[in-house]
């Protein structure tokens, strides 16, 4: 029963209540001042620059690195790793992973201007779960 009395008074204060009036705010516009440049004119100052010199530097460095990393990851199941070399124009590496059969697979590379890019995939057999 006073859930009726609230809604029948919210009823009658909604009904009483007024339309809200929407008023556009007031646009006020002023005339920007124009400026007006002078007319007088300078010469521009000469100033002696010291002669530039071209300094061409070669900037190649000996390209050589090696880097690796690995992750395992029993909450996920994640295995991974893999490593590379660099020597001048010659690189070697290998990385592996754990696949979702459960079988690993491990690739290594080398790449030089000789041979080109090779690659040789390992694959071990899938591991198979007995239930």
């Amino acid at each position: 029963m006073f859930s009726k009395i609230v809604i029948a008074c919210a009823l009658v204060a909604l009904c009483q209540a007024g339309f809200l009036h929407y008023h556009e705010a007031p646009i006020h516009y002023s005339a920007p001042d124009h400026f007006t440049p002078s007319q007088s004119y300078e010469a521009p100052a000469i100033h002696d620059e010291p002669a530039h010199e071209d300094h061409y530097v070669d900037e190649y460095a000996y390209p050589k690195y090696g880097y690796s990393y690995s992750v395992e990851d029993p909450h996920t199941g994640d295995h991974k790793s893999q490593h590379e070399e660099r020597d001048g124009d010659v690189v070697k590496g290998e990385y592996s992973f754990l696949q979702p059969d459960g079988s690993f697979r491990k690739v290594t590379y080398t790449a030089d201007h000789h041979s080109g890019f090779n690659a040789v995939v390992h694959n071990s057999p899938p591991v198979i779960h007995n239930h």
